[in-house]
């Protein structure tokens, strides 16, 4: 008995679909008063799918010109800020890399005249190039890393520019008044509009 019951109410969804689709701009004549009624079409531009690829390309190419032919000028700044902060912590760790190393050389060669002769000990030089390589070393992967976002977020950002968010589809929040009990029911309504 059950099992009819959902064949029965599975035939009727299935012909309520296929009753209630209709292409769009389909003319539709009422036999009764013969007019002819043609559906408010939105009209869209067409969707370039190219355009992730390009966006990530331009990337690629200058960082922030992605995100320039996205049109969204205000992350060019954040790019180059994120990139260069990278880049100067790089050439910051390795100038000084450089002075350690300079000063354990002229040590190793027998000279006393280095900047850190009597305050900073052999081995302590040696701690010291060793953690300023690896900090050299950690800001050029955090900068490539951050290059590699750059081209990523161009990409993800042309991909949602195709995405459709006019006003048939819409997920907006409400609030009632329950008249019953006079209490106030807030929720999300997803309105589809065909």
């Amino acid at each position: 008995m059950i099992s009819k019951l959902r064949l029965v109410i599975l035939f009727g969804f299935i012909s309520f679909l296929s009753y209630s689709q209709t292409e769009k701009n389909e003319e539709v004549e009422i036999d009764e008063a013969k007019e002819i009624v043609i559906d408010n079409a939105v009209k869209r531009e067409p969707i370039d799918a190219l355009a992730p690829s390009k966006a990530a390309f331009y990337s690629a190419v200058l960082p922030g010109l992605g995100q320039a032919y996205n049109k969204k000028y205000w992350k060019i700044p954040i790019v180059y800020a994120a990139i260069g902060t990278g880049i100067y912590f790089y050439i910051d760790n390795n100038n000084e890399y450089k002075r350690y190393r300079n000063a354990y050389k002229r040590r190793l060669a027998g000279f006393t005249d280095d900047e850190f002769y009597p305050s900073v000990s052999n081995d302590a030089l040696i701690r010291a190039q060793k953690t300023l390589r690896r900090n050299k070393e950690i800001s050029l992967l955090v900068t490539i890393g951050i290059y590699a976002l750059n081209i990523i977020d161009a990409n993800v950002d042309a991909h949602l520019l195709q995405f459709n968010v006019d006003e048939n589809l819409a997920v907006k929040p409400h609030f009632k008044m329950n008249e019953m009990d006079a209490s106030t029911n807030v929720g999300l309504t997803l309105g589809f509009k065909f």
